[in-house]
């Protein structure tokens, strides 16, 4: 269900689940586009060849899909900010599974904060945060 307004939101709500495009054609992409090319972002056997597990989900891109999940549920809302920790890599052609959970209401400012996670298909957070949401009074 998607919020319109303030009213619209439940203390605890968990927002639907979203499953981004990790794809590495669609990671290549981005990375190209933000000027971040190269091997580890683009291809699996050159970022092992760097040192990691596989090719990387841009960091910068997991936040993207923080911010498409809290739009995906209020299309409306204002994002004011967004607070992440990067715990471990993401990795392209892995599922990603966004999780969020409302954690405060401030009807007076029609401010809303969510907690929100971005896991893998294992259970392991690779990114975790907070962000606050303005959503439209009632």
């Amino acid at each position: 269900m998607s919020v319109k307004t303030i009213s619209d939101v439940e203390f605890g709500e968990e927002l639907p689940v979203f499953n981004p495009d990790t794809s590495l054609e669609n990671t290549s992409a981005f990375a190209k586009a933000v000027g971040w090319g190269g091997p580890r972002f683009e291809d699996h056997d050159g970022a092992r060849k760097e040192g990691f597990p596989g090719a990387l989900v841009p960091g910068i891109m997991g936040m993207g899909f923080l911010v498409s999940a809290i739009h995906k549920w209020a299309p409306e809302g204002q994002i004011q900010n967004i607070d992440t920790v990067f715990r471990a890599p993401m990795l392209a052609d892995t599922p990603a599974i966004i999780n969020a959970v409302v954690t405060d209401i401030d009807e007076d400012d029609a401010l809303v904060e969510l907690d929100m996670t971005i896991k893998n298909e294992k259970d392991e957070t690779r990114v975790f945060g907070t962000a606050k949401v303005k959503i439209p009074p009632s």
